[in-house]
């Protein structure tokens, strides 16, 4: 490297520690400053071996002034892809973010000093465990509590994140105990999460949640909606992306790179492919409509083309069929859907009814065919048998109720087949008729910021959860301390002893 030269090289963990030629050349590059950080990643990234890597950063531009290594512990970052890891866009970009601004974040990066590396305990090792703690904390099992019941405060104290939010919701929750130190649970435990949604502070966090979704819906609407042919798919979803982490940073219990994760894979899964469409053609790629087949083998294994019957057998590169259906044809959706209901209910009587009489001596065993299958065509044949017979009029009264069903069943098939044809006809003609400011709506409102808009919601149905599921579970752990689950055993011994008493065993 230049005298101001900088450069980043992905090594294996063993040149932070070992010793002999190695390690004087670590002391060496730390006592000239040169290194400036190490980020320690997770294991299996790499094709060819599963050990874990890290990323030494060197930077010889004022390294004379330099104080310590800013080291990263991001090993736990990360997602399973096949049989290997994968670090996800928010991973990349919380490593980025956190040793571009050098913040101190409690198990996962500090500043190190020289000195501590220097120092008669590490000697100028860099093994990243000795200065950064990454370990879970322990559920800590209080015998005490176990004992004579009530939760610990230590417990429900660990859950301060929530209190600063909530701070009313604690008291509503949780009483003194008669015993310093430890609480009691005031609600039910099944009244815990209607208590926590119900509560106005968690109603008030919520609304502000939206309020702050709703200003980035806003901001990103008016920005993907004016983009023209020739934008940069590139920088636009930089923009709206940091956009979005801007929005949710500092806010109390939403992990911002979790929600810019939300934006990042659905881009990568779908909307990426969308914009680059809007770029190259424009919006009135959203008329552009065609038709599919799907393939089908005869018997002599030769691949035919057929059409797909129903909506599948239209599709859009940028319009899905059910979001135009959805805007603008629900009358017929929900007319189909309640024909697919009651035609639903009649193959579950279907099945009810050869459940219970299809088993041996049942009335419907000799309608089965020679495939021991009941069937319309085995019905009717069986009905031809005992037609006037006085001795099988049970029988003959189910088959033709049964038969009436599968009839019904049939015309409802029929009656749905003509819906979705007509339908898909009025999808299909609607197309061509859409204008740029209604593809803009379906693309931008109902397909892109709808699938936003669940992901938020569904990071703020998980902080209620976790906080319903760790109260109940503490709630759980200490609800019948060790006297009383000795009185229901010593209860339950005492009843399984009369009972054996009762059979003519004596015991001592």
């Amino acid at each position: 490297l230049k005298s101001d030269g900088k450069g980043a090289v992905i090594l294996p963990h063993g040149v932070l520690f070992r010793g002999g030629s190695e390690g004087e050349i670590r002391k060496n590059l730390v006592k000239k400053g040169y290194n400036k950080g190490i980020i320690g990643l997770p294991a299996n990234l790499f094709y060819g071996t599963t050990i874990p890597a890290c990323i030494v950063v060197i930077d010889k531009e004022n390294a004379h002034l330099r104080k310590g290594i800013f080291i990263i512990d991001a090993s736990k970052g990360f997602v399973k892809d096949g049989n290997k890891n994968r670090l996800r866009e928010q991973d990349i970009h919380k490593i980025v973010d956190v040793f571009t601004k050098h913040e101190n974040i409690a198990g996962y990066s500090r500043l190190v000093s020289f000195d501590e590396i220097g120092n008669e305990k590490n000697e100028y090792s860099l093994n990243i465990p000795r200065y950064i703690d990454n370990q879970e904390q322990e559920d800590i099992q209080d015998i005490e509590a176990h004992l004579l019941g009530g939760i610990p405060n230590a417990d429900i104290d660990a859950l301060h994140e929530y209190w600063k939010v909530y701070p009313s919701l604690r008291k509503l929750l949780f009483a003194k105990s008669e015993r310093a130190n430890y609480s009691v649970l005031k609600v039910d435990k099944d009244a815990v999460k209607q208590t926590i949604f119900n509560h106005p502070e968690f109603t008030a966090f919520s609304v502000d949640m939206d309020k702050v979704f709703a200003e980035w819906r806003k901001r990103t609407t008016d920005k993907l909606t004016h983009q023209k042919i020739g934008f940069k798919p590139k920088h636009l979803i930089q923009e709206i992306a940091e956009d979005l982490l801007l929005a949710y940073s500092n806010r109390s219990l939403v992990d911002k790179y979790d929600v810019y994760q939300h934006l990042m894979a659905y881009w990568s899964e779908t909307m990426q492919d969308d914009v680059y469409v809007i770029s190259d053609d424009g919006w009135k790629a959203g008329r552009e409509v065609y038709r599919i087949s799907k393939s089908t083998k005869d018997k002599a294994g030769t691949t035919k083309k057929k059409d797909v019957d129903g909506l599948e057998g239209i599709e859009s590169k940028l319009i899905k069929p059910y979001l135009v259906v959805d805007k603008y044809f629900t009358a017929e959706k929900q007319s189909i859907e309640a024909l697919e209901t009651e035609r639903d209910t009649i193959a579950a009587q279907l099945e009810e009814m050869e459940e219970e009489h299809g088993a041996e001596d049942g009335l419907m065993v000799d309608a089965k065919n020679d495939k021991d299958k009941i069937t319309a065509a085995s019905i009717k044949d069986r009905l031809k048998k005992i037609k006037g017979s006085l001795f099988d009029k049970d029988e003959r009264e189910l088959l033709e109720a049964y038969l009436k069903l599968t009839d019904a069943q049939s015309e409802l098939n029929k009656t749905i087949k003509e819906q979705k044809k007509e339908l898909e006809t009025l999808v299909w003609d609607k197309y061509p008729q859409l204008s740029d400011a209604e593809i803009k709506t379906l693309v931008v409102d109902d397909k892109w910021i709808q699938v936003m808009d669940d992901a938020i919601h569904t990071e703020m149905q998980r902080i209620s959860q976790r906080l319903t599921q760790r109260i109940n579970e503490l709630a759980d752990r200490y609800e019948t301390p060790l006297p009383l689950q000795l009185n229901e055993v010593q209860a339950l011994e005492e009843k399984v002893n009369a009972h054996l008493a009762k059979m003519g065993f004596l015991w001592n």
